[in-house]
């Protein structure tokens, strides 16, 4: 057995992931059925990663500075919780504005702190990150794939009750775990904003930030696109299923890599592979086989970028910092690049569907370049 509390800790994570898998494909398939169009479906989905700008940075504050993490954890866990309920009053817009942001405002603060938590218990053994993260993985697998063909025998209204019960098993799991054990990393003077005057830290959060942009015609409208192109939702819960277990592989394996071949490497090679996948989802969505390899390049464009950003983050920041360093992280990438992809796909949707990925192809090989000339050789 090993000296952190692994099954508590992958606890979380599964049942975290879990409601991602239920988000991500069928959200916006149920806002459909609800009657609304692209456009107020990529409004009332970037709100959802807007909160992710304001929320993680100020409970990282409060974490950092109050040492109660887990407590943030634990309550934002149940407030998100509560605020989801809301749905369950009325579906209109606006009301459904309210709700996406309330409830989000407080799920999106505590993945931040939880990966602190980890990396707390994790200590010397930090490389093992990626096989506690990889059952978040399995836990939006599962989701996924039993939604798939849940959903073609019942209605999409159920969803709201399948995200609800998952929320109240990510604050059960939140109460099960227990405090890390406090920085392992030595402490350094520097202050936040110098840290973030870095060249290589600024650098790495803007191409996080475009990364995620692009990424946001996927997971708004990927689900859309491949009903368009004649797929069942059985069908599209396993090609979402696919993705992530091609992610599930490369987090198994990802210790061993970040140690032979760094971090510049893996984060440029992960970039490059997003503009390949990008295109071919543009222009071969019809091609099963080639659908089907694209989304095994979501190892790379997820599962091996967010392994080599939590990665980042550990070294830039110190462990008094690590809560806010975690939370800037998320922010950038999946709060304002997340929010600018949902709106931006929005607009780009309601024009041509096909264009929405070629532009994510674009802006990844723009991200590509950043990331070649200003991410330091000596980040290994």
């Amino acid at each position: 057995m090993p000296a952190f509390p692994y099954w508590r800790l992958s606890g979380f994570y599964f049942f975290y992931f879990a409601l991602l898998g239920s988000y991500i494909p069928y959200w916006t398939l149920y806002l459909k059925d609800l009657g609304f169009s692209g456009l107020q479906i990529g409004y009332l989905s970037g709100a959802m990663m807007a909160t992710k700008i304001i929320a993680p940075n100020l409970w990282g504050y409060l974490a950092d500075h109050s040492g109660r993490r887990l407590l943030i954890v634990r309550l934002g866990a149940l407030l998100a919780l509560v605020f989801f309920c809301g749905i369950f009053l009325s579906q209109k817009f606006a009301w459904l504005m309210l709700v996406v942001v309330g409830f989000s405002f407080f799920w999106n603060a505590i993945l931040s702190q939880f990966e602190v938590i980890t990396l707390d218990h994790l200590g010397s053994e930090y490389n093992r990150y990626s096989q506690v993260r990889v059952w978040g993985s399995i836990g939006f697998i599962a989701l996924v794939v039993a939604l798939g063909w849940f959903f073609e025998k019942m209605p999409l209204n159920l969803l709201p009750v399948v995200m609800a019960s998952l929320l109240a098993a990510i604050w059960g799991c939140s109460l099960w775990v227990t405090d890390g054990h406090g920085g392992s990393r030595p402490e350094r003077g520097a202050g936040l904003s110098s840290i973030l005057r870095e060249n290589g830290v600024w650098a790495f959060l803007l191409v996080c930030f475009l990364l995620q942009l692009a990424h946001g015609p996927y997971y708004t409208f990927f689900s859309l696109y491949l009903e368009q192109a004649g797929y069942s939702r059985g069908v599209i819960g396993q090609l979402w299923a696919l993705g992530v277990t091609a992610e599930v592989v490369l987090f198994l394996f990802m210790h061993r890599l970040l140690p032979r071949f760094g971090l510049r490497r893996i984060m440029i090679g992960s970039l490059l592979l997003a503009v390949l996948r990008w295109l071919l989802t543009a222009y071969f969505v019809k091609s099963l086989p080639l659908l089907l390899f694209s989304q095994c390049l979501h190892a790379a464009t997820f599962g091996a970028f967010h392994a080599v950003s939590i990665e980042f983050i550990r070294r830039s920041f110190p462990s008094r910092l690590a809560g806010q360093g975690q939370a800037i992280y998320g922010a950038v990438s999946f709060g304002a690049g997340g929010a600018a992809g949902a709106v931006a796909s929005g607009y780009l949707w309601e024009y041509s569907s096909e264009l929405s990925f070629v532009m994510a192809a674009v802006v990844c090989g723009l991200a590509s370049l950043l990331a070649w000339r200003f991410i330091r050789p000596s980040q290994q």
